[in-house]
């Protein structure tokens, strides 16, 4: 094995992957010691390497293994086989990683097996999974091993293909194959211990779909159309029809032949063709086609696979049709000796009728009679099937010949057929009167070039481009004008033609295209009707040095400290050479930081490089600027200014990202500064939040605590007693009334007390009161009420319900509407207004007070 570089395979070194092998200098392989060989092949990797360049090559080495020849060529007695030697061992078990040892005791080096492919039919009925093989490895008896297997078929598409299981290694396939679809497979087998870690190399797995002769053969086309001339002989190609078969081409499930089945008609013989049986080529095998007599034939073509074998072959057929042409058997003949016609003239050829006709009988196919005419005229067309009438192309100018006196001959292209006893020609006189038209006028040059330097001053002439009107017996005048000027630089002077610059050409333009700028002009004469002609004028521009050159890049990033990275700049020129590089990169002497900070280095003519001069430069952007000379005669030079940001970089020279931060003109104190000004933004947010919240809170608390008395605000105090009568009021009236199947207040003393819900327990026991309660009677209770209210200090500021039950079970009272009616009459409640603010609405509605 050799490994060339550049410098030949001097100095390159070998190893390979095995210790059993070594490479010499020269690349010669050889044993290192004496070796046994496990299987038929063996694969090794060689590897190559230069230790100047440290450049690496690697090669895979296949030896093929051949067995030592015995004596009497039988296997010595207890001679046993090796693993390898088994194409698929009876235990379908594979041993692909075996660990070899030496007689001392010492491990040697572990050299994996190549496995033999795995055959497996297609459209096997399974049962599936179906067990292909088994593999494992000799760890297996000292630590518990999991198997796997990747690759096509396996863990990509088409997945779950194959199946391996994790424990044993037994191999399965899932599904039936089908060899059309995909013929192999490559699998790679791992190994590994419970905890992931690889045990063994992988190991390749060949996987070959056996083909099964499941396709029928199909052609290409279900109609094939070929012809024949009459009367060919025996072994003439005809035609060939293709058939293809999707099974293996080297097996015979896909070896196709080619038999004739029917012929029709069947004259005059049932076997007029005969097919090559591999190629499928028809050709003719017997004599007397005639188109007189059959001018077609059908036949139909079976393609069989398995060899042709009928038996256990599948079949599929097409149809050929088979066209029997004519041959040229009968000359052509004018129709009329002499004819007379007129034609316009043209500089070009042109049409005209009235050409003696040659009628020919011959079909569609064969090749038409050939006419011999003048130089000027010829046919414009082929004849069709038995036309009497023909066009001439005539290509004529008046000013040159007004009349043609022609003689047209028309005779077979192909001989006639043996045995025809006549004249293959015919001849016939024309005559043709040419009549005047006008003509377009013409360019002489066209395209005109024309060569001259750009940046020429507006108003120079550059040319004449003048045309010229064949019509010389015609008094006509031309004149010119523009049809395409793109960046409008032309003038044309519309008697003579001369072209006069309207603009300054410029080479660098976007309308110039390889140094070309091209134009169209129209010269036109007044005839009857009037006719135009066109020209293109094509301008060379000489390239000048007009164009500064431009510093490229823009923008750059370059660390804080000198020898991490440098700059590489060029320059870009509109111009073309000589009047672009080799460029001149230069740092102005103005401002003096300038040269003090920075350095460039000049690479080659285009290139160069910027780089730091001092030890340490702060992070941020710099505007440097660069000038750059072209090498023009004379030269060109611009100064452009590269924006260079320079940023703290780690080891590798790439700038950190608060590096980057910092190089875009934050330091890392405004960077603190900033993220302090959030927090302090973000803490108030939420003060002011809970604040907003406890504030909302003492609302409601201080609503629910103050006197409506003692409040200094103005209050709108609804009462909702506004309606049309008792019955629509919200005021829950019942809790005024005892009934009598409420129970006793435990615990509670006799009188009025406040609650907020209905009492729960036994009520105490009044004594019975009269039906008409004396209005006496009814005075003192509410002055008890009102005492206990007033003393009561759990009651809240604002009004509560009492319960007044002083009824007792033969007392129930409907409403508090019941106090507004007596059966002695009107009553006097103006007291009430003494009772304080808690009674002023009771007093108001039945003391005859005013309404709020």
């Amino acid at each position: 094995v050799k490994f060339n570089n550049c410098a030949g395979n001097k100095g390159v070194r070998y190893e390979t992957n095995s210790l059993d092998f070594k490479v010499r200098a020269d690349g010669t392989m050889f044993a290192a010691h004496q070796v046994q060989m496990p299987s038929k092949q063996l694969i090794l990797v060689v590897t190559a390497w230069d230790p100047q360049t440290l450049g690496r090559w690697e090669a895979i080495v296949r030896f093929l293994v051949t067995e030592k020849s015995q004596h009497n060529g039988h296997k010595p007695k207890g001679h046993k086989t090796l693993p390898g030697e088994l194409v698929q061992p009876q235990s379908d078990t594979l041993l692909p990683w075996r660990q070899h040892h030496s007689v001392n005791g010492l491990r040697r080096q572990k050299r994996d097996w190549v496995i033999p492919p795995i055959n497996v039919p297609e459209n096997s009925r399974g049962p599936f999974p179906q067990q292909l093989v088994r593999i494992r490895s000799d760890k297996d008896k000292e630590i518990h091993i999991r198997y796997s297997i990747t690759g096509v078929g396996a863990d990509q598409p088409p997945m779950e293909v194959f199946s391996i299981d994790p424990v044993s290694g037994r191999m399965y396939v899932t599904r039936p194959m089908d060899r059309e679809e995909r013929a192999s497979y490559h699998l790679r087998a791992h190994a590994v211990d419970m905890n992931g870690n690889k045990v063994e190399n992988p190991i390749d797995l060949y996987i070959y779909v056996i083909d099964m002769n499941d396709n029928r053969p199909e052609f290409i086309n279900q109609v094939y159309n070929g012809s024949v001339d009459e009367g060919s002989k025996p072994g003439t190609y005809v035609m060939t029809v293709t058939a293809n078969d999707a099974d293996d081409s080297t097996t015979a499930n896909g070896m196709v032949r080619y038999r004739i089945v029917t012929q029709t008609p069947q004259s005059p013989s049932q076997n007029m063709f005969t097919i090559n049986s591999e190629t499928g080529d028809i050709v003719t095998v017997a004599a007397g086609l005639d188109r007189e007599k059959v001018q077609q034939y059908i036949v139909i073509v079976q393609a069989t696979d398995m060899e042709g074998n009928l038996n256990y072959g599948l079949s599929n057929t097409a149809t050929a049709i088979i066209t029997v042409t004519d041959v040229n058997d009968n000359p052509p003949e004018f129709t009329t000796s002499t004819v007379s016609i007129r034609a316009p003239a043209r500089p070009r050829p042109c049409c005209v009728t009235g050409c003696p006709a040659a009628e020919k009988r011959w079909e569609v196919g064969h090749p038409p009679p050939r006419v011999l005419t003048h130089s000027h005229f010829g046919f414009s067309q082929p004849w069709g099937p038995k036309e009497k009438t023909q066009q001439f192309a005539a290509a004529v100018d008046y000013e040159m010949n007004r009349a043609f006196m022609l003689t047209v001959m028309v005779s077979n292209q192909a001989p006639l057929a043996s045995g025809i006893q006549m004249s293959f020609q015919s001849t016939a006189g024309v005559t043709i009167s040419v009549t005047d038209v006008n003509e377009a006028p013409y360019f002489p040059t066209n395209h005109k070039l024309i060569r001259l330097e750009e940046g020429v001053p507006t108003g120079t002439v550059l040319t004449t481009f003048s045309a010229v009107d064949p019509d010389r017996f015609m008094q006509q005048a031309v004149r010119y004008s523009k049809l395409s000027d793109p960046a409008n630089w032309l003038n044309i002077n519309a008697t003579n033609g001369q072209i006069t610059t309207a603009a300054v050409l410029d080479r660098e333009s976007d309308y110039i295209k390889n140094n070309v700028y091209e134009a169209t002009f129209l010269a036109a004469d007044n005839g009857i009707p009037p006719a135009s002609g066109t020209g293109t004028l094509q301008i060379y521009l000489i390239d000048i040095n007009d164009n500064a050159p431009e510093l490229l890049p823009k923008e750059a990033q370059i660390c804080e400290k000198p020898n991490l990275n440098v700059i590489n700049i060029t320059a870009a020129d509109a111009d073309i050479d000589p009047n672009v590089g080799p460029f001149v990169f230069e740092l102005p002497s103005v401002p003096s930081a300038v040269r003090k900070n920075w350095t460039i280095t000049r690479l080659n003519g285009d290139y160069a490089q910027l780089s730091l001069r001092i030890m340490y430069l702060e992070a941020g952007v710099y505007d440097v600027p660069i000038i750059v000379t072209d090498s023009g005669n004379p030269p060109l030079y611009n100064t452009s200014v590269i924006k260079v940001k320079v940023c703290p970089c780690d080891e590798n020279g790439d700038c950190t990202t608060i590096g980057a931060v910092a190089a875009a003109g934050l330091g890392t104190g405004a960077i603190i500064a900033i993220l302090i000004c959030i927090i302090i933004l973000l803490t108030m947010v939420l003060l002011f939040v809970v604040w907003m919240k406890r504030r909302e809170k003492e609302r409601h608390t201080k609503q629910l605590l103050i006197d409506p008395e003692d409040d200094v605000r103005d209050n709108i105090l609804k009462y909702d007693e506004e309606g049309g009568g008792e019955e629509d009021q919200d005021y829950d009236l019942s809790q005024l009334q005892q009934p009598e199947t409420m129970d006793h207040v435990l615990n509670k003393t006799p009188g009025v007390r406040r609650v907020d819900e209905r009492p729960i327990g036994a009520e105490p026991q009044y004594p019975i009161r009269p039906v008409i309660p004396h209005p006496g009677d009814i005075g003192d209770f509410i002055n008890e009420g009102l005492r206990a209210a007033d003393n009561d200090p759990t009651a809240p500021p604002y009004d509560s319900l009492l319960v007044f039950d002083y009824e007792g079970s033969g007392s129930t009272a409907g409403s508090v509407s019941s106090l507004n009616s007596s059966s002695s009459g009107d009553q006097d409640y103006d007291y009430l207004n003494d009772w304080g603010p808690r009674f002023k609405k009771l007093a108001d509605m039945y003391g005859g007070g005013e309404e709020d």
